[in-house]
């Protein structure tokens, strides 16, 4: 019997939306959205975020500047509840895609007999 990977990655895809964690992340997301001052704040945060990993990925210095104003926008996402909520749901859903990774590439990892490193 033949399987096809991608039907089972399709099924894989309407489970994880289906799935509590993508749910929170849907709820909160779309509170922010709802909320003006949480989607400035969130939309700053999104746009810091792009600029440092684009200068990052072209090899540019990221400046002290760059860092304070990262930081700054970090202080003040901390104290909006949307985006905390936000972002703790993001982190969940990030758990369950490293355990999924992780599963997915077991085959390989027994072909090859290589171990998952230990957690110390």
């Amino acid at each position: 019997m033949t399987v096809n990977i991608y039907d089972e990655a399709n099924r894989l895809e309407s489970a994880l939306r289906q799935s509590d964690e993508y749910t929170a992340v849907k709820t909160y997301f779309e509170a922010i959205n709802n909320n003006p001052e949480s989607k400035q704040l969130f939309d700053e945060f999104r746009n810091i975020q792009l600029t440092l990993q684009e200068k990052q990925m072209s090899g540019q210095e990221i400046t002290e500047e760059d860092i304070a104003s990262a930081n700054n926008v970090a202080a003040k996402i901390e104290q909006d509840e949307n985006i905390a909520k936000l972002m703790q749901a993001e982190q969940r859903m990030s758990q369950i895609i490293e355990d999924l990774n992780r599963i997915i590439m077991r085959p390989l990892q027994d072909l090859y007999g290589v171990n998952e490193p230990t957690e110390q």
